[in-house]
């Protein structure tokens, strides 16, 4: 794909092909205000255009959101139960008894760097 056909991504294989054009930008990225940076902006933001599109990502429940950090990092509700300072807010929290409040998505912010908005929905987790 060169810079003259750049235009919106249409379908699947319009999508593979920007994808093997942007590949070896990765490899060696260019500088900064050349015309080959410039392509690789534009390629950048229509694959993710397109993505966004065609697979978009659904929003996590907060509760889902800490549960996958906590796989991910193997910590325990004993952990949770350390950030939020209480078990009974632990538990109820897990078992989906209370939403989460401001108080709690910035201690479990701060504590497991997650970010604020995957813990009110606002983005994709």
């Amino acid at each position: 794909m060169n810079i003259s056909t750049i235009r919106t991504l249409a379908n699947e294989a319009e999508y593979r092909e920007a994808l093997i054009a942007i590949r070896p930008y990765f490899d060696n990225e260019p500088a900064e205000g050349t015309p080959q940076a410039a392509h690789f902006d534009a390629l950048a933001l229509l694959i993710e255009e397109y993505e966004d599109r065609q697979y978009p990502m659904p929003k996590a429940a907060p509760v889902e959101v800490i549960k996958a950090v906590m796989a991910a990092n193997n910590y325990t509700r004993a952990d949770l139960v350390g950030v939020l300072g209480s078990k009974s807010r632990a538990a109820d929290l897990l078992n989906g008894r209370r939403e989460i409040n401001l108080d709690q998505i910035r201690k479990i912010s701060r504590a497991w760097g997650i970010p604020a908005g995957a813990l009110i929905g606002e983005i994709a987790a």
